[in-house]
């Protein structure tokens, strides 16, 4: 039996995807890439729900982010981030280490700082170059609600409102020019339902001029250098990784056959699912109910459940794999991935093996106790 990856990335991949990949090489110089890559180029745009420029890196997510932060930030500038785990935190520390001056609105992990926050903090400092916030802290399952407002905040005092959406695009609703986000970033691996490699940036006009007037003194990350290559030939500066950029595109595809809406329907009710199977066996979700991820799934350990014996049992025995937490919720806290392809199939086994795995450690966790919590699937 193949392993059910419930990691909050990489994910699932569909078959269809995989096979993409099988697709003969060609040259990234050719009328035959110009041609696949602007046709990417504007899925994506529609993924994103922007006209503004996309851009895909060959690279991580963790490159895509650090990519807007070394095209956009100089030395000394003012950036607000909310940091409530460790995704935020990194993103935070990259922001300092570049030269930049993070004014860290903080908040305990599982929840996010009241947005009146953010205005107080802009009323406190008039020269804020950049609000930076992790739209899905993949480490706490932790979603901020109130993205829009952050980019009405950020529209009104002429600021640069940049999304780290790795963990989330695809899975739940992110509408770039509607919520006036300047620069979002994500990962094909999490909610697109791809192989890791390709992570696509959208950047509005406002801050693509920044970014041409002000080139950054890097060569790979160079957003400048994609931006010209792309309007002068519809290709990319350097080598493209060209399965992984044939396995986005069908991951896109199969998005679009399914309808962006239908999609983010589906993450919500599967979501919704695990919460309600979840809480049956007794667990508390780690993030508060205003603040739950809709496709990382965070919950507490009940006492006495240890949290290596608990994953390697569900890995070697049931085949399905969940992630731990992260830093001081090592051990206190699993996390499910309800991503990409995810649907009744995926909660019910991954349910199951929980409820299982739970009695075979002597937890007293009433049979069928999720029957309910699937029933609308």
């Amino acid at each position: 039996m193949e392993y059910l990856v419930m990691l909050p990335g990489p994910t699932n991949v569909p078959n269809r995807v995989m096979n993409a990949m099988l697709a003969p090489v060609i040259n990234h110089r050719s009328v035959d890439f110009r041609t696949l890559y602007k046709s990417i180029t504007e899925k994506t745009q529609k993924l994103f729900q922007t006209q503004s420029d996309v851009v895909l890196l060959s690279s991580s997510g963790t490159g895509a982010v650090e990519s807007s932060v070394v095209n956009l930030i100089k030395k000394g500038d003012k950036v607000v981030i909310p940091v409530n785990g460790e995704f935020s935190t990194r993103l935070a520390d990259l922001i300092d280490s570049w030269g930049g001056n993070s004014i860290r609105i903080e908040s305990p992990y599982g929840e996010n700082p009241p947005y009146g926050r953010f205005e107080e903090v802009f009323d406190e400092h008039k020269d804020i170059k950049a609000l930076y916030a992790v739209y899905n802290e993949t480490s706490t399952g932790t979603t901020i609600r109130y993205m829009d407002k952050l980019g009405d905040l950020c529209s009104k005092n002429d600021t640069f409102f940049v999304a780290d959406s790795v963990s989330i695009l695809g899975g739940d609703e992110l509408p770039v020019d509607k919520w006036n986000i300047d620069v979002c970033v994500t990962a094909s691996q999490k909610a697109i339902a791809a192989p890791p490699g390709v992570s696509p940036i959208s950047v509005s006009s406002k801050a693509k001029k920044y970014i041409q007037e002000n080139p950054a003194p890097i060569l790979y990350f160079n957003l400048k250098r994609y931006f010209k290559y792309y309007e002068e030939h519809f290709e990319t500066p350097f080598t493209p990784a060209l399965p992984l950029v044939y396995a986005y595109d069908e991951a896109l595809n199969l998005i679009f056959e399914e309808g962006l809406d239908n999609r983010i329907n589906r993450h919500r009710k599967c979501a919704t699912a695990f919460y309600e199977g979840l809480g049956a066996m007794g667990l508390t979700p780690y993030a508060k109910p205003d603040a739950r991820s809709n496709v990382v799934i965070a919950v507490n350990y009940l006492e006495g459940v240890d949290d290596k014996k608990f994953r390697d049992l569900l890995s070697d025995q049931f085949r399905v794999l969940v992630a731990g937490g992260f830093g001081n919720l090592k051990g206190k806290v699993f996390r499910i991935g309800s991503m990409g392809e995810v649907n009744k199939y995926h909660v019910v086994r991954t349910l199951s093996a929980i409820e299982s795995a739970f009695q075979m450690m002597g937890i007293d966790v009433p049979p069928g106790s999720i029957n309910k919590a699937i029933a609308d699937l």
